[in-house]
């Protein structure tokens, strides 16, 4: 499976000058043979609100005409799509990313949410699941949904091969674009794709550092901290191998079978 991280700056606010941004890109990618494309959280909206009202101001529901021409750039170009947005979820609001494949339109809204941003005013959402995305089994997160290793991991139990991470990692996130993305993708033998903002909002600088890496936590493709695409193709048979033979019957490795579920009900108290 061949895929994108697009890194790119955010227009604050401006839905639809956001998803023309996307359009561009994706018509380039389609010519590339890219099959997903992944955009940065809150990216057709922004991210950085002082207050409950700045926020619902931003905020999108479904049917905005910024939604409707991302649905359209995917019935155009063929290329599967997963993006952020700052929803306007019945009554309340929520972090999410939009996932739109062959036969799929599914909204995933962030269920970890530190105290930051938009995230301040948004509901954590009730779901965490694997979304079909043409031959892979695709696990959405976003940024900090990261951080707490449960969530990966009960994507990986559901069949994960990649997780698609928009983020908007800030100064003082570096650990998380560094180490811990590469650390899920190595506990858990699923491939990872982070998909960063670069630029300044509202007085945070965005740090880049986009990446897709290996069911290994080898880097396949980086970014620095500038406008850049990454494109990786994936062996979505390596995610499905769990179990890594060094030296047959006497160095072998498994990921999942080694679980002992009984010692860990501290976990869900």
């Amino acid at each position: 499976m061949r895929v994108a991280c697009v890194q790119t700056d955010v227009v604050f606010g401006d839905p639809l000058a956001n998803v023309a941004v996307m359009e561009e890109h994706v018509q380039n990618l389609a010519r590339e043979g890219v099959q997903l494309a992944i955009f940065p959280e809150c990216f057709l909206t922004g991210y950085c609100v002082g207050s409950r009202e700045e926020a619902d101001s931003i905020a999108l529901d479904l049917g905005h005409e910024a939604v409707a021409r991302a649905r359209q750039i995917f019935l155009d170009t063929g290329v599967a799509l997963a993006f952020g947005f700052a929803e306007k979820w019945g009554q309340k609001l929520a972090n999410s990313s939009y996932i739109i494949a062959p036969g799929v339109e599914k909204v995933y809204r962030k269920t970890h949410l530190p105290c930051l941003g938009f995230d301040r005013f948004a509901t954590g959402g009730d779901w965490l699941d694997v979304v079909p995305v043409f031959e892979a089994k695709v696990g959405p997160l976003i940024c900090y949904d990261l951080r707490p290793p449960e969530a990966t991991r009960t994507l990986t139990l559901k069949g994960a091969d990649l997780l698609a991470l928009p983020t908007n990692w800030p100064e003082g996130a570096e650990t998380s674009a560094e180490i811990i993305c590469r650390a899920r993708a190595a506990e858990n033998r699923i491939f990872v794709a982070t998909c960063n903002r670069i630029g300044v909002e509202k007085g945070f600088r965005f740090i880049g550092r986009s990446k897709i890496i290996g069911v290994s936590g080898e880097i396949l493709a980086a970014a620095g901290d500038g406008p850049e695409v990454l494109i990786a193709d994936l062996d979505l048979n390596l995610a499905r191998q769990k179990r890594t033979v060094n030296i047959p019957g006497e160095y072998e490795l498994e990921i999942l079978g080694c679980r002992r579920p009984e010692l860990y009900s501290p976990l869900v108290r």
